[in-house]
This record gives C-alpha cells, structure tokens and sequence, in this order.
C-alpha cells in the first residue's frame, strides 16, 4: 500500500512537471475559483460578527427640544422604560453630546469651538433588547415617542442592521453560487490537463495494460495529480486571503472611522479552511477521476 501510494505520488509529480504548463494553468484556475469562494465566505463570516456587534449595540435615540420642560422629559423616559423592547435609557445633555462628538471626531473638534452656541439636542438613548425586537413593534413606538410633547426627533437602529443582515446572508448566497460556477470550471480544467497527461504517456500505459497491471494502479497517478492539484491550489487560495485581509485593513484604517475596529476583522474559520483545502483536493481527484474513466 505504501509503495504505491509512493509511485503515485512521485509519478504524478513527475506528469505535472512535464505539462508543468498547463499544470499550472489548471492550479491557478483551482486557486481562483477557491479563492472567490473564500472571498464570499470572508465577507460574510465578519458581516455576520459586525452585525452582532452592532446588534448588541442597537439604540433608539430620542432627540429632545431645547425648550422641553422637565415634566416632559420625565414622560418620555417613563413611556421608553416601560417598553419590552428598551432594554435600559440613557440621559444624554446637551454638553455630554457635544463632548461625545469632540472626542468621537477630533478632527471636526475645531468646527464647535466658535460657535456661539451648542448646536446638539439632549437626547434619550434607549439600548435595544439583543434578541425578539419586533421592527412593526419599533415603529409605532417610534410614532408614539415622536407625537409626544417636547420630542424634536426620533431614530433608532434595528431597520439598518436587519438590511445589514440580509446584505450578510445575500453575500454568502451569492458567494456559494459564484463559487459553485468557478468550481465546476476547475473541475473541467483539471480534466482536460490529466487528458492531456493521459495522451502524452498513451505507450506507457498501454505496456502495462498488456503486462496486467490492474486498472486502479495504471489509473492512480492520474488521480493523485489532480489531487496535488486541487491541493496547491486551495493552499494558494488560503494564501491569497490572508493577504487580501491585511491589505483591507491596511486600506481601511483610516476610513472606518469609529463605525468599527477595521484590526478586529478575522480570517476564515478553521471550518471554512478546511473546507477550501479538502474542496480544493475533491475538486481535483474528480477531474482527475473522470480523466481516467477512459482507461478500461
């Protein structure tokens, strides 16, 4: 078992290097197709954290007038505490926003320090429950918070990041149908190289049909090739992410702002590793499976 495990592999390597051309034309259509995949899995994977992040985050901001009086006040953090869906109320002043701003966005800090006076509203912020928020539920709130009186405005999180989530689950999706397409390109390519490995060495495998060599042995080294194929070639694509991720972040510094932590963006899970590295090797020994079937 071990001495032909050896033969198969030393052949096979021995076949890609000779068609080391199109060997690697093949590999790098594997590592495309992986690639795109891991890609979609990517985005997803930290689409989907974001969300949560900022899901256990999500506020329903009520934007106070200048003149409301305090029995006002009073009245809608009452109304805003004894709703399911308000997890806990925040007083905001009017000098804890602005000092929110100034030390959120130092570089428009410059923008308050002549105005004559302080141009944010105090507020209630309103954490949302983590979890069974009904959105319909949200909105008559929102229209019963916003009607009453001493309320400039009303605004709160929950729509967006529900759309948030779709967009997450529309990029998996896709990814999956995208990949699949590209997958199956690979797979065809694989085929055709090992056909080709197959017409180069036609008087070699001829020999040992007529020596009686069985059919799993002639037929071996043509599945391992696409095997080590596919194999390089999800390995490349593992490659390519994690330099994709660093440049994206690298990129992505300075334009994210406080809307989250671009260094906390994470690679592809060990699941989804393994996934592009053995999806990567299935995809080759099929080719290389069906490049072979016409040996008989």
């Amino acid at each position: 078992m071990i001495r032909g495990l050896r033969y198969f592999v030393s052949e096979a390597f021995l076949s890609l290097w000779r068609g080391r051309r199109s060997s690697v034309l093949s590999t790098l259509t594997i590592t495309i197709a992986l690639f795109m995949l891991g890609l979609f899995l990517l985005l997803g994977a930290n689409l989907e954290r974001v969300v949560d992040e900022w899901g256990r985050s999500a506020e329903f901001s009520v934007y106070l007038r200048d003149d409301a009086a305090p029995s006002e006040r009073e009245a809608i953090q009452r109304e805003l505490a004894q709703d399911g869906s308000i997890a806990a109320v925040e007083s905001v002043s009017k000098e804890a926003a602005l000092e929110r701003f100034r030390r959120d966005f130092p570089e428009l800090a410059q923008a308050t320090a002549g105005a004559p006076d302080n141009p944010f509203p105090a507020s209630f912020e309103a954490r949302l429950q983590s979890s069974g928020v009904d959105v319909g539920a949200l909105a008559t709130l929102a229209a019963r918070i916003g009607a009453m009186p001493g309320v400039a405005d009303v605004r709160y999180d929950r729509r967006w990041l529900d759309r948030l989530a779709s967009l997450s689950a529309f990029v998996r999706y896709a990814g999956f149908v995208l990949a699949g397409v590209l997958v199956l390109a690979a797979g065809l390519t694989v085929t055709n190289v090992v056909r080709l490995a197959l017409y180069a060495r036609r008087d070699e495998v001829e020999i040992m049909e007529l020596v009686g060599a069985p059919m799993t042995f002639i037929r071996g080294p043509f599945v391992c090739e696409g095997i080590i194929q596919g194999g390089i070639g999800g390995a490349l694509a593992l490659v390519a992410l994690r330099v994709a991720l660093e440049l994206a972040k690298s990129r992505l510094a300075g334009m994210a702002g406080v809307m989250f932590e671009v260094q906390s963006l994470s690679f592809v899970p060990g699941a989804s590793i393994a996934l592009l590295l053995g999806g990567g090797m299935l995809v080759g020994c099929l080719g290389g499976l069906v490049a072979a079937r016409r040996l008989r």
